[in-house]
């Protein structure tokens, strides 16, 4: 399946309605753990599979590929994986959910 697209169909959408090219992204299987695990440093494809408990080779390249597609991720110069500026917004958006489930797992 292709990278999600604003403006484009999507899964759910057949306007691709930018919010739900955004569902679609990141509601694809270990996207938010990829994203999660990029959120300090750059990581080599290898470092971002062992900290991913070593999700399949192709399905992490299937998930970078998307990224990057999105803008969300780009290679680092020293050969890694990193956000762009982008993907750094969207971890700050997706901020309050974290606020939120640490609350939830606190039983609030």
């Amino acid at each position: 399946m292709p990278s999600p697209r604003a403006g484009k169909p999507v899964r759910g959408s057949r306007t691709g309605r930018p919010l739900m090219a955004a569902l679609d992204l990141l509601g694809r299987r270990w996207t938010l753990r990829v994203l999660w695990e990029l959120r300090h440093d750059p990581l080599t494809f290898r470092a971002l599979q062992t900290s991913c408990d070593a999700m399949s080779p192709s399905v992490l390249n299937q998930r970078l590929a998307d990224l990057r597609a999105s803008g969300i991720v780009e290679l680092d110069p020293a050969g890694g994986y990193r956000l762009t500026a982008c993907g750094r917004g969207l971890l700050g958006a997706l901020a309050p959910l974290d606020a939120w489930a640490k609350r939830w797992a606190g039983g609030a």
